[in-house]
C-alpha cells in the first residue's frame, strides 16, 4: 500500500483557523492551539451576547415606555394591562419608538386604552 502523508490538510485546516484569529491579541493569533481555543471562546461569547442583546433591549424599551407613560398619568404596568384588555396589539419596540420621537401619537394610544 501507498503511504499516506497527512502535513497538506493539517496545514490547510491550521491556516484556515490562523486566518480566522488574525485581529485577536498575542499568542491567540499566531500558535495554533491557543488560536484554536480563544476562537471556540470567542464564538460561545457571541452566541451568548446575541441571546443577552434581546434582553437588553426589552429592558431599555420597557424604561422608555415607564417614563412616557408615567408623563401622562399612568404607569407602565396599568399601561400594558389596559392596551391587553383593549386587544391593541402594539409591541414594547413600536410603544417605545412612538413614545421618543412621536410623543403625540403615544399619548393618544394612552388616552385611548385609560
Amino acid at each position: 500500500m501507498v503511504r499516506v502523508k497527512r502535513g497538506l490538510m493539517t496545514r490547510k485546516r491550521h491556516k484556515k483557523l490562523l486566518k480566522n484569529t488574525t485581529w485577536f491579541r498575542l499568542l491567540n493569533s499566531r500558535v495554533f492551539s491557543r488560536a484554536k481555543n480563544a476562537w471556540m471562546k470567542s464564538g460561545l461569547n457571541s452566541y451568548i451576547w446575541r441571546r443577552q442583546k434581546k434582553r437588553n433591549f426589552r429592558k431599555l424599551w420597557t424604561v422608555r415606555i415607564n417614563i412616557a407613560a408615567r408623563m401622562h398619568g399612568t404607569t407602565y404596568s396599568k399601561l400594558i394591562n389596559n392596551l391587553y384588555t383593549k386587544r391593541v396589539s402594539l409591541n414594547r419596540k413600536v410603544l417605545s419608538n412612538l413614545a421618543i420621537s412621536h410623543p403625540k401619537v403615544f399619548e393618544n394610544v394612552v388616552n385611548f386604552v385609560k
